[in-house]
């Protein structure tokens, strides 16, 4: 099993797409598999004959042996199978009184008889959840029907319903989460139980940034991306990260890592589920780059698109719930890395400017700091060099 991401534990196998037996070249694709943040293809390393030991739908830790190309010259394959293959139990129990057995599993098709198009991790949890994919509008390309469409509709399907009258909460229904959800809820639990963390809050004056954002709109031609508040403070972060490598950092297993690259992951709400795609070199990039980077990187999160490559690398993120009118919240860190910064909305509010109170454009940042890698001069040194940035937008053009 290839680790295909950062802080990839294990892989599904969702579709192996050479067969056992087949001649495979170096660089073919051999078989999708499913992470903790994407689904993607693997291509083959080598070339020769491909023998298959874990099965599609088998689960295994990063390492573990799900084939073998050529000749294997470490232990006999037949020893290594059993180890490597962990296949999904059937149903062995007859249907209880009243229920109805689940028939063979059959390609999907609309009612007019036309085949279904869904990708291969939509049909394979699909069949799981007992979706039906033929009352499913595809998010993806061409209509597609993708992992996002069917966990989101997944969510009405609760696997299992009990009464609870005694407590007065009617009753409860229980539902699995995804292999995504499962993961982010082991992770921020983590990340609560080991940093030591902290944070500073600023408050910052949009109002000459709100005003050059309405006038880039103003200026663009249709269909132009426009940079969103957010774009400025990943841009803003990301030149002060520069000139503070000390947060574009993190404390891994008991020392220092500091990076060369500052690479911002932004955090982006898909159905049901948390993706932090990565804007590789932000500090190196223009204002409209980042804007269309991050507007693509968001459009491929609510589609399931997004692949593990897209999601890694990240050395420091940012989280916005501005746009529900939420005027400051703590993020979670992203562990390893040292820091994350929570953006607030941009409101009218009163506030004392050139000797006077009038209405400005205001906004509240606040950043969450592992302690053991960022001290409190630290973080507010960063935090102070991002409001300086962004109140002075013109500085994030270049």
């Amino acid at each position: 099993m290839p680790r295909l991401s950062d802080s990839m534990e294990e892989g599904t196998i969702v579709r192996w797409l050479k067969r056992d037996g087949d001649e495979v070249a170096r660089g073919e694709e051999l078989v999708e598999i499913e992470t903790d943040k994407a689904t993607m293809a693997y291509e083959s390393d080598t070339a020769g004959m491909l023998r298959i030991t874990a099965q599609e739908g088998a689960t295994l830790p990063v390492g573990a042996r799900i084939a073998v190309i050529g000749d294997d010259d470490s232990e006999s394959s037949e020893a290594a199978a059993p180890a490597a293959v962990e296949l999904p139990e059937p149903a062995a129990t007859p249907a209880a009184a009243g229920e109805t057995a689940p028939a063979a599993s059959a390609p999907a098709t609309r009612s007019g008889g036309e085949r279904v198009k869904a990708s291969p991790i939509a049909r394979r949890i699909a069949g799981e959840t007992g979706v039906d994919l033929d009352s499913l509008a595809g998010s993806g390309p061409g209509g597609r029907i993708v992992k996002a469409d069917v966990e989101s509709a997944g969510t009405a399907a609760p696997s299992s319903t009990s009464g609870d009258e005694a407590s007065g909460r009617g009753t409860v229904t229980s539902t699995e989460p995804t292999r995504t959800q499962t993961l982010i809820a082991r992770r921020m639990a983590e990340s609560r139980a080991t940093v030591p963390s902290f944070t500073v809050q600023i408050s910052v004056d949009m109002t000459t940034a709100t005003t050059l954002r309405a006038e880039l709109k103003a200026s663009s031609s249709e269909g132009q991306a426009v940079p969103t508040i957010n774009d400025m403070v990943v841009k803003a972060s990301a030149l002060a990260l520069r000139e503070q490598p000390q947060a574009n950092g993190a404390w891994r297993d008991g020392h220092f890592e500091h990076y060369s690259r500052v690479n911002i992951g932004v955090a982006v709400a898909g159905p049901g589920t948390l993706v932090v795609p990565t804007v590789f070199d932000a500090d190196a990039k223009t204002l409209a780059e980042i804007s269309a980077e991050t507007g693509e990187l968001a459009a491929r999160v609510r589609a399931g698109t997004i692949t593990p490559p897209q999601t890694s690398g990240g050395t420091f993120s940012v989280s916005n719930l501005g746009m529900f009118g939420v005027r400051s919240f703590d993020a979670v860190i992203n562990t390893p890395q040292a820091a994350i910064l929570a953006v607030g909305a941009v409101e009218q509010r009163p506030a004392v400017h050139e000797g006077g109170i009038e209405p400005r454009m205001l906004m509240e940042l606040t950043l969450a700091c592992d302690h053991r890698i960022l001290y409190g001069a630290d973080g507010a040194k960063l935090l102070a060099r991002i409001k300086e940035l962004l109140e002075a937008p013109l500085s994030l053009a270049s």
